[in-house]
C-alpha cells in the first residue's frame, strides 16, 4: 500500500500498483503542464475527495512494497484518457472507476424536440 501526500494537507493511502500507474499518468500530464482532477475514495465518512493536480501544488507519492510494481500500458492509457476527460480521473478503492457512458445533452435552456 501507497500513499499520495497532497499540498502537505491530506494524504491518501492508494495500492501501489495503482499508485505507480498515477505517478506515469501525473507525470506525463504535467510535463505538457496540463492541470486535471482527481477523485480519490476517503474513509473518514467522506465519500470522495476530489484534488486539482496541477504543477503549482506539491505531491509526494509513497511506495512501500519491496517489489516495483509491473506497469500495464492499458491501463495507463485508459487513466490518461479519463484524465483528460470532462469528469477528470476517479479511483475507487478497488482501483479505478469504469468508464460511464453519459445520455446525450440537452441544450441549456433548451427543450427537446
Amino acid at each position: 500500500m501507497g500513499r499520495l501526500i497532497y499540498r502537505d494537507r491530506a494524504s491518501f493511502d492508494i495500492d501501489d500498483r495503482i499508485l505507480a500507474h498515477l505517478r506515469i499518468v501525473v507525470m506525463n500530464k504535467l510535463r505538457r503542464n496540463e492541470g486535471f482532477m482527481l477523485q480519490l475514495p476517503v474513509n473518514e465518512g467522506v465519500r470522495q475527495a476530489s484534488l486539482w493536480i496541477h504543477a503549482s501544488n506539491a505531491l509526494v507519492m509513497q511506495f512501500y512494497g519491496s517489489r516495483e510494481p509491473a506497469i500495464d500500458r492499458a491501463l495507463v492509457d485508459q487513466m490518461m484518457h479519463d484524465a483528460s476527460g470532462a469528469d477528470g480521473l476517479t479511483l475507487t478503492a478497488a482501483g479505478i472507476a469504469p468508464a460511464t457512458t453519459a445520455p446525450p445533452r440537452q441544450p441549456v435552456g433548451g427543450r427537446s424536440a
